[in-house]
C-alpha cells in the first residue's frame, strides 16, 4: 500500500505540474492578445524562453536556496519515492516561473530581450526562493515570527501573496523605469489607445489560465490524501466572482470581461482551503472591482503604462487575496479558522516591501548597465522585427 500511496502521490503532483505548466501558453495568449500586432511573436518567445531559463536556475541554485534541497546526487537516488521529489520541485518551478511571466505582460512592447532573461535569472533564481523559503520554508525564522504576532502561521496556501503579489509589486518598479511605450501619452495631454490586437486570443489566454489554476490550487496539497473539492469550488466561486463582477463595473468591455476571472483566482489562492464558497465568491468579487478600478486609475489618471495590468492583478489582487484569507478564513464567516488577520496582513506587506525593494534593484541595475528599453527605431519597428526578425504574420507581407 506505501508504494502505490507514494506512485498515487507522484502522478498527483505531476498532473499539477504539467496543468500549471500549460497555464504559461495562457500567459502567453493573454499577452499576445494583447500587445499590437508588431509585438505578437515577442510575446510568444518570451515567455517559453523565460521558463526555459528558469527552469535552469531554480534545479541548479534556487530550489536549495529555498528548502536546502538539491540534485546533486546519482539518477538511483533521485528516482526514489517514484521520483517524487523531483515532480515536487517541477511543481514549484512552475510557480517560480509565473513571476517572470507576470513581469513581461507589464514590460511588453519596449523591454530587450536579453537584459530580460538577465533579470529572469536573477529573480528566480535568487530573490524568489528567498520570499518562497521565508514564508513557505521558514528560512530565516520569518514564519516562526509572523506567528508569534498573534499565535498563528501565515496562510497562503497556493500563493496569492508569495506568487502573484511578489510578481506583480516585482513588475511596478521595472514598468517605472522603462517608462511608458512612446506616443502613448503625449505632450498635449492626450493619450493614444492601444486596444488589444486580438480578443480572440487574448480571450484564449484566459481560459487557458483559469483552467490551468484549477491545478495551481488543487494539486497545492501536494499528496493525494490532502486533495479537497473545497478548494476545487472555492476557486471556481472566485472565478465566477471576479468575472461577474469585473464584467458590470467594466461596462461589458472584453479585456475586464476576461482579466476578471484572473483576478479572482490569483486572490483565492491564499485561503482556498479555509474559505465558504460563499466567502471566496466575495473574494472574487472584490478582486474583480480592483483590478478594473486600478487599471484605469494606473492608465488614465497616472499615467503608468502596465501593458496587461499586472501590477493591480496580481500585485494588488494578490496582495488582498493574502489579507481576505485572514478574514474570510475565520470561522465567525464560514471559515476553518486558524488564521489571524495580523499575521496575515503583516506577512503580506513584507512580500510587498521585498517584492519592491527587489524589482528596484534588479531593473534599476540592468537599466544602468545594459539598458533596459529597446531604441526609438525598434520600437517603432516592433519587437518582433527588431529582436525576431519576423512578423506574427509574414505571408501578409509578401510578394508572391
Amino acid at each position: 500500500m506505501e508504494q502505490l500511496k507514494q506512485s498515487a502521490d507522484a502522478l498527483f503532483i505531476l498532473l499539477g505540474a504539467v496543468m500549471v505548466l500549460a497555464m504559461h501558453a495562457g500567459f502567453a495568449f493573454l499577452e499576445l492578445g494583447t500587445v499590437r500586432h508588431k509585438n505578437q511573436v515577442n510575446a510568444l518567445v518570451k515567455i517559453l524562453v523565460d521558463f526555459c531559463v528558469s527552469t535552469l536556475v531554480y534545479f541548479f541554485v534556487g530550489y536549495t536556496v529555498a528548502y536546502g534541497v538539491d540534485f546533486f546526487v546519482d539518477a538511483g537516488t533521485l528516482a526514489q519515492g517514484n521520483g517524487y521529489g523531483l515532480v515536487k520541485f517541477f511543481f514549484l518551478l512552475t510557480f517560480a516561473a509565473a513571476i517572470p511571466a507576470i513581469v513581461s505582460g507589464g514590460i511588453a512592447e519596449r523591454a530587450r530581450f536579453g537584459p530580460q532573461l538577465m533579470a529572469t535569472a536573477l529573480i528566480v533564481g535568487i530573490f524568489y526562493p528567498l520570499c518562497e523559503g521565508a514564508i513557505w520554508n521558514n528560512k530565516f525564522g520569518v514564519a516562526d515570527w509572523l506567528q508569534s504576532l498573534d499565535g498563528t502561521p501565515m496562510h497562503d496556501f497556493a500563493g496569492s501573496v508569495v506568487v502573484h503579489a511578489f510578481g506583480g509589486w516585482i513588475a511596478l518598479p521595472a514598468v517605472l523605469i522603462l517608462g511608458a511605450r512612446r506616443n502613448r501619452y503625449r505632450k498635449d495631454g492626450a493619450m493614444s489607445a492601444h486596444p488589444p490586437s486580438s480578443i480572440p486570443f487574448l480571450a484564449l489566454g484566459s481560459w487557458v489560465l483559469a483552467v490551468g489554476w484549477f491545478g495551481f490550487n488543487v494539486m497545492s496539497a501536494q499528496t493525494i490524501d490532502k486533495i479537497s473539492g473545497l478548494v476545487a469550488v472555492n476557486s471556481l466561486m472566485a472565478m465566477v466572482g471576479g468575472t461577474l463582477v469585473a464584467v458590470m463595473m467594466g461596462r461589458n468591455d472584453p479585456g475586464f470581461a476576461y482579466n476578471g476571472p484572473l483576478a479572482g483566482l490569483v486572490a483565492v489562492c491564499a485561503g482556498s482551503d479555509i474559505m465558504h464558497p460563499a466567502g471566496a465568491l466575495v473574494v472574487g468579487g472584490v478582486a474583480g472591482a480592483i483590478f478594473v478600478w486600478l487599471f484605469t486609475l494606473v492608465q488614465n489618471k497616472w499615467k503608468i503604462d502596465d501593458v496587461l495590468g499586472v501590477w493591480p492583478l496580481h500585485g494588488l489582487c494578490g496582495a488582498w487575496g493574502g489579507i481576505a484569507a485572514g478574514i474570510f478564513g475565520q470561522t465567525a464567516l464560514g471559515g476553518m479558522g486558524g488564521v489571524s488577520l495580523l499575521t496575515q496582513t503583516a506577512g503580506t506587506v513584507g512580500v510587498v516591501l521585498f517584492a519592491l525593494v527587489t524589482g528596484a534593484v534588479v531593473y534599476g541595475l540592468l537599466s544602468k548597465v545594459w539598458g533596459l528599453r529597446l531604441t526609438h527605431e525598434e520600437e517603432y519597428d516592433g519587437a518582433d522585427l527588431s529582436i525576431h526578425r519576423i512578423k506574427a504574420t509574414p505571408e501578409h507581407d509578401a510578394n508572391w
